[in-house]
Parts: structure tokens; C-alpha cells; sequence
């Protein structure tokens, strides 16, 4: 069976099992946020953070749980990082650096989980599985709330009440990521995975010297991390690591769980506003934006040009070659088009146009099928806007699921889309210009810009790989890419919410003959169309300066 064959194989029987997936877990996760009942559980949770979780909550409120939480989740994994010298099942590591213990903590409560250290050279078994897998777990769970309050606003009407915060984060963590993780945990260890609290160790030899390694609680961390579009490993090569990764099942498994809920979520939304072939739409337009990505990937990484590729069989440089090409392409685009980050493969080592498919999956703001809640919340901004310019061709007044859509509402959704690329052109500018920074750069030229760029575009949108080629283990990259991070996550949360509250105070508006069909392809071709060109006229001149300049140099 030839390589490129066997990618397109997988591709079909990872499409078959979403598609096998999709339905019973969108509908679970819709009666969850549904339900009025409280589990004795979480009765627990709710009694030790004081929280009433049958107290609806307007958008402010909402808002202020979302940041007093996060808060408070950076503070503890700060000072828990800090604190790593004198902790038990430290394995002998000392306290984290300062500003690297802010870039970790703003990392992985941002759902992020940049890692600018080697996890197996730096923490102990408290830091990994009480700090950083707990964060896995919440830090999804946030934005799967955020997006649900989004989906209220649509459903709800003559009210701006959202449902309840700490109710929502409670139910997202114990009924539906917890059990969803167990299992995938099991599946893992079976394929190899490894699952123990063993400490250092060495294994044989290595260029004249013992290799050591450290055993942990990898197979529950990586489910989470893939699960709930983390990323973060527990080891520096992450899922190209053998006891994170071992068997190419294992690694199609993977790829699985990342795009698992970000597509059954647009399930969750058609079964809450009523109306399933809006869900259709959303889903549609995420599989079209995927699946075009992936195609477009394998061809770039497949392509022979020169002998060296053709001897190898395309572009296998920094390719795992328990996966080859394929597989490889299929985990990159997953990765970089929700905000995972997790890799199988070093995505500095990608050809110049596969590395810009990457930079550019990422720029859409991984809304295909993005984050889980991320995601959604990401994609029906992009279809308010769709909406709008909809409106505009027509000369009629823009209507989105029975709601107006009007200058409160327009102004929102432009705030969301604008905060993201400002900060990754004004951080990436102020890298560039600055003497300092540039000497992290480990190549040259366009390269050398694209590392930089895809540092900043993968911190404001959440994402978390990097071309590592940049050593970003620096003062200035810690704090900037840590601020980034932070203001990326959630400062778009607070448009969302307010947005989200706006919507639920509106009354119904009828459905007329000449109201714009948001559930047919027609539509869902104009949403494509919009989130390309949207994303093509911001970041086109970063682009063309990095990637496609490499890409038409080679």
C-alpha cells in the first residue's frame, strides 16, 4: 500500500468514527447543560466554593466567576511551580524560574499549554498531575461554559440570564470530561501508554553515556490534553514520544479524541436553540474548512521535489517514521485548526506552504472545528458577521436564529475578531524590531520570521506548538507570549458574554420571506467565505513575508 494511500484511508476511518460519535455525545452534552439536577458530587463542589448553582446569572456575573476562577487557577499553579523544591514526588527538580512559572500558569489556565521547557528535565509528579492535568480538565471545562452561555443567549429571549457559571464549569468536568477521560485513559494504557508515578531511572546507552527517563501519569494526562484541546505534554517531544504515543492506532485514537467534542458541540448547539439543521450548518462549514486544510497539507508534505524527498517518499524530515506523512499531516492540521497543540511531528521541519497551513489554520482563529466551546463560540461570531454582510448585499436588516442582529450586536462580534490579530502583529512587530528578542531565532530569513510569528499566533489564539527552531525560554518571551496568552483567552470571553446578553434580551423576531436561510448550503458557503477572506486580508502581509516566502524560494 503506497503512503498516500494509507493517509487517505485514515482520514476516512477517522471521519467514520466522528461521524459514528457525533450524535449520542452532542445530545449527552445538551441535556447535561440542560439539566436542573445536581449530582451529590457536585452538591460537594458547590458547598466548598460557596456557589449556588441554581442562581441564574446575567452576563457581568457570568464574567466575573470566568475571571475570579481563572485568577485564582494562576495564582495556585504559580505559586504550586514555585513551590516544586519542597513538594514530595519533586524527582529532585528545583523550583521553576519566575517568569517561566507565569508563562506555565498563564499557559495552561488559557487553555493553551505553551511549553517553553523539557516536562521530563523540570517537573515532578505534583506539578504535572495535580497542577498542570487538573488545569487540563477546568481550563476546557471554562470554555465550554463560555460558548453554552453564548447558546442560551440565541435560545433564550426577554431576559439576559445566562445560566449559572459554577454550575456549568462543574457539570462540563464531572459529567462529561471525567468519563469520557477514564475511558480514553484505558484505551491508551492498553496501546502502551504509560501510567505510573516511577521516578528516574536509566536505560542503556546513549553516544558513550546512560540515557535516563522518568516515569508518570501520562496515559490520564494525554487523554485530557487531546480530549479537551490542551496540548501540553509530559514529555518535550510530546505525542512523538513513545510513552505518550506508542502505535499508529494509538495515534489515529488521538487525533480522534482532539476533534471529538469541538464537532459534537455543534450537536449540543442545534439541540438547544431548537432547530438541528443550524447545527448542520455550523458542522458543515467546519468539515468543509477541515477536510480542504488536510487535503491541502498531505499534498505539500507528499510532493517529491528533488531527490532526497523522492528517496524518502516526500517531505519525512522531523516525521515520526511510526506514522510517515499521513498520519503526520492529518495530527498537524487537527492540532493547529482547534487549539490543541499537541504534536507528532516537529512542524518547524515542514515544508515553507505546509508550515503557512499551519500558521494559517491557526489565524482562522481555530474555529474548524477549533476548541472545544472555543470553537463554537469562535464560529458563530464568524456566522454573525456572515450574517451582517448578508444583510448589507440585500438592504435588509441582518436576523441570526430569530434574533436582530444590530449595532450593538455588530460592534461585539468586530471587537472579537480584532483582538487576536492585534496582538500577534503588534507582539511579532515589537519582536522583530527589537535587538534582544531576534537572537532566540535559530534560523535566518523568512524562516527566522515565521518562528517568531508562529510564536505569538499560537499564544493569542491558545494553541501552544511552535516552530521550535525559537528558544523561547527567554525573559522577554516568557512575559510577552504569558501576556498574550492571558489577553488572547479572555478578553474575547467578555464579547462573547456581553454579546451573549445582548442577544438574550432581545424578543423573538418572526421568520419572513426574506429572511436570509441560515441552514442551507448556501449560506454555510458564505461563512467559508467570509472566515477566508476575513483572515486573508489580516494576516496576508505576515504571511507572504514568512511562509510563502519560503514556500516559493524552495
Amino acid at each position: 500500500m503506497s503512503p498516500v494511500t494509507a493517509g487517505v484511508l485514515q482520514l476516512l476511518a477517522l471521519i467514520a468514527a466522528l461521524a459514528l460519535a457525533y450524535r449520542p455525545l452532542g445530545d449527552h452534552m445538551a441535556r447535561v447543560y440542560s439539566s436542573e439536577k445536581h449530582y451529590r458530587p457536585e452538591k460537594w463542589i458547590y458547598k466548598a466554593v460557596g456557589a449556588n448553582p441554581s442562581a441564574e446569572m446575567r452576563w457581568p456575573a457570568y464574567l466575573r466567576g470566568v475571571l475570579a476562577f481563572s485568577a485564582v487557577s494562576v495564582l495556585f499553579l504559580y505559586a504550586l511551580q514555585r513551590a516544586q523544591g519542597i513538594l514530595p514526588g519533586s524527582l529532585g527538580f528545583s523550583a521553576i524560574d519566575p517568569d517561566q512559572a507565569f508563562n506555565t500558569a498563564a499557559s495552561f489556565v488559557a487553555n493553551t499549554n505553551w511549553q517553553s521547557y523539557y516536562g521530563e528535565q523540570a517537573m515532578g509528579h505534583v506539578v504535572q498531575t495535580g497542577g498542570l492535568a487538573v488545569q487540563n480538565f477546568v481550563s476546557a471545562a471554562v470554555g465550554m461554559a463560555v460558548a453554552v452561555a453564548l447558546v442560551r443567549g440565541f435560545a433564550r429571549s426577554r431576559t439576559g440570564e445566562l445560566g449559572n457559571f459554577w454550575a456549568d464549569l462543574v457539570r462540563g468536568t464531572v459529567r462529561i470530561l471525567l468519563p469520557l477521560s477514564v475511558v480514553g485513559a484505558l484505551v491508551l494504557v492498553a496501546c502502551g501508554a504509560i501510567q505510573n508515578f516511577a521516578g528516574i531511572h536509566e536505560v542503556g546507552q546513549f553516544m558513550g553515556g546512560t540515557q535516563q527517563w522518568n516515569g508518570g501519569a501520562v496515559a490520564s494526562q494525554e487523554v485530557i490534553k487531546e480530549l479537551g484541546t490542551n496540548g501540553g505534554g509530559y514529555f518535550n517531544a510530546n505525542s512523538a514520544h513513545p510513552f505518550e504515543n506508542p502505535t499508529p492506532f494509538s495515534n489515529l485514537f488521538e487525533i480522534f479524541l482532539i476533534l471529538l467534542m469541538p464537532f459534537a458541540m455543534t450537536r449540543t448547539f442545534g439541540r438547544m436553540v431548537g432547530n438541528l439543521r443550524q447545527g448542520y450548518a455550523i458542522l458543515a462549514t467546519m468539515g468543509v474548512i477541515w477536510i480542504g486544510f488536510t487535503a491541502l497539507m498531505m499534498w505539500t508534505e507528499f510532493a517529491h521535489h528533488g531527490p532526497a524527498l523522492q528517496a524518502a517518499g516526500g517531505a519525512m524530515e522531523g516525521k515520526e517514521t511510526r506514522f510517515g506523512i499521513g498520519a503526520s499531516a492529518i495530527f498537524s492540521v487537527a492540532t493547529t485548526l482547534t487549539s490543541t497543540g499537541a504534536v507528532n511531528s516537529f512542524h518547524s521541519s515542514y515544508t515553507g506552504l505546509g508550515g503557512g497551513i499551519q500558521l494559517l489554520g491557526m489565524q482562522l482563529g481555530e474555529i474548524a472545528p477549533g476548541g472545544v466551546g472555543s470553537g463554537l463560540y469562535g464560529m458563530l461570531i464568524m456566522a454573525i458577521i456572515a450574517v451582517f454582510i448578508a444583510g448589507l448585499m440585500v438592504g435588509r436588516t441582518p436576523e441570526y436564529l430569530g434574533k436582530k442582529i444590530s449595532t450593538r450586536e455588530i460592534k461585539l462580534a468586530a471587537c472579537y475578531i480584532l483582538i487576536t490579530p492585534a496582538l500577534v502583529l503588534c507582539f511579532t512587530a515589537a519582536a522583530m524590531a527589537l535587538p534582544t528578542p531576534g537572537n532566540s531565532m535559530a534560523n535566518p530569513g523568512a524562516h527566522g520570521f515565521s518562528e517568531i510569528l508562529y510564536a505569538y499566533t499560537s499564544g493569542a489564539n491558545n494553541n501552544g506548538s511552535a516552530f521550535a527552531g525559537l528558544n523561547a525560554d527567554t525573559q522577554w518571551f516568557n512575559s510577552t507570549i504569558g501576556i498574550a496568552m492571558l489577553l488572547g483567552r479572555f478578553l474575547p470571553m467578555v464579547f462573547v458574554l456581553a454579546l451573549a446578553g445582548s442577544l438574550a434580551e432581545q424578543k423573538p423576531v418572526p421568520e419572513t420571506a426574506g429572511t436570509l436561510r441560515t441552514d442551507k448550503p448556501l449560506y454555510a458557503g458564505l461563512l467559508v467565505g467570509t472566515i477566508l477572506i476575513i483572515t486573508g486580508l489580516t494576516y496576508f502581509p505576515a504571511l507572504a513575508l514568512g511562509p510563502l516566502a519560503e514556500g516559493l524560494a524552495s
